[in-house]
């Protein structure tokens, strides 16, 4: 399988508006009963880590989504504690624990390299738990190959986008077509393209949960204006040289 892979810069925590604890934070994720929405008033977004993920997967939606007003963003993973990232340089603290959240508004999966994504393909503990949050959730979304890992849930139908190099992959494995774009919807499912699609993704997520206006607000404050100096972050206009560099040296950095 070809699998994406990335890199990125360091985090610990990120849940940046609301500091969930005790009571207050079982409620939020729906261990109480009756009281979530009254006392959270806002989305509840929790984003999966696993050993593995890219860095900027869920850290780049969740600089976006935070930002929501009244929104708590909480990373979440089998176990309570650090999740180290592909590159295993940065780990970034998983505040909550599968079994300890039921349901949530929003569901993000981020992407991986080879290893972790496999992993968490082949993790019946955490499949499980995707398919269990989804019945509830107004949206279920991925970054990258996150779209795989949805798909060995057997949530994603029609058509979805991953990562450039596992397209192939995902439309032989899923049976879904996929869609070079930086994201897609369908029906409550979203997936978007490799790692900083993730922030597109978020910004649409935003409309979705406020308004446009909110979600150009957010666009602002975070000053996402991407003017790269080259352009060449689009596989479908790479030379196969660059795309045999571009792999190499994601492969390179996970050794």
């Amino acid at each position: 399988m070809s699998a994406p892979e990335s890199g990125g810069m360091n985090s610990v925590k990120t849940t940046r508006r609301t500091v969930l604890t005790g009571v207050a934070a079982a409620a939020a994720f729906g261990l109480t009963t009756g009281t979530a929405e009254a006392e959270t008033g806002g989305s509840k977004i929790g984003i999966l880590l696993y050993d593995g993920f890219s860095l900027l997967d869920p850290t780049g939606p969740a600089e976006v989504l935070s930002r929501l007003p009244g929104a708590t963003v909480t990373m979440i993973a089998q176990h309570r504690g650090p999740v180290r990232t592909d590159t295993r340089d940065v780990a970034v603290l998983a505040e909550r624990a599968v079994a300890e959240v039921n349901r949530l508004d929003v569901l993000l999966v981020p992407g991986a390299g080879t290893r972790g994504t496999v992993a968490a393909m082949e993790n019946p503990v955490l499949l499980e738990w995707i398919r269990r949050v989804h019945r509830h959730t107004a949206w279920t979304t991925s970054v990258c190959t996150g779209s795989l890992i949805l798909g060995a849930a057997g949530l994603l139908r029609d058509r979805a986008t991953t990562y450039w190099s596992s397209a192939d992959y995902l439309e032989k494995t899923f049976g879904v077509r996929y869609v070079p774009e930086r994201y897609v919807q369908v029906g409550k499912v979203i997936t978007a393209a490799g790692v900083s699609a993730g922030i597109d993704l978020a910004l649409h997520l935003a409309s979705l949960l406020a308004d446009e206006e909110t979600a150009r607000g957010i666009q602002l404050a975070v000053e996402y204006d991407p003017q790269p100096p080259f352009d060449s972050g689009n596989a479908a206009k790479a030379s196969p040289e660059l795309k045999a560099l571009a792999l190499k040296l994601l492969a390179d950095s996970q050794e």
